[in-house]
């Protein structure tokens, strides 16, 4: 009986841990933009409405280039997403990562959690905690 009760705490803590095929979320400690091709037309400023094209991936360490499992995209949906940037109407990643783009221009956005979904998570797609990535197309300001 001694035996099972010493061995009692070790079988909680088993059944309480995540399974082996549960999501691990990955996080990055700061914001990091790569200008893939920088356009030349009007630069996005804060107060703006612009109009992106986007897709998203949650970050993904191991891969060379972070894309992980890719989560959403606006060609998915049929066309360009407008948003008022610096509103607080999307994400913080993107009302910051947006800001200084110019028309054409294309940027990859790392985010770290805080400045995704954070805790939160999104739906069933996004994890807690997780960092994503998103490849951003500045089409237009209006």
């Amino acid at each position: 009986m001694r035996r099972l009760l010493c061995l009692l705490p070790l079988l909680l803590a088993a059944c309480s841990s995540p399974s082996g095929n549960a999501t691990t979320a990955t996080d990055i400690p700061a914001m990091q933009t790569i200008d893939r091709t920088v356009g030349t037309g009007a630069e996005a400023k804060a107060g703006d409405t612009v109009e992106v094209n986007y897709t998203g991936w949650l970050y993904d360490p191991k891969a060379p280039d972070h894309h992980g499992k890719k989560f959403d995209s606006s060609f998915d949906h049929g066309g360009s997403f407008t948003f008022p940037l610096g509103a607080g109407q999307v994400i913080e990643g993107w009302d910051q990562g947006v800001v200084g783009m110019k028309v054409g221009g294309q940027r990859t956005l790392l985010l770290p959690s805080a400045m995704g979904y954070g805790s939160r998570g999104a739906g069933g797609d996004i994890p807690p905690n997780a960092a994503l990535v998103f490849d951003v197309e500045l089409v237009g300001i209006k």
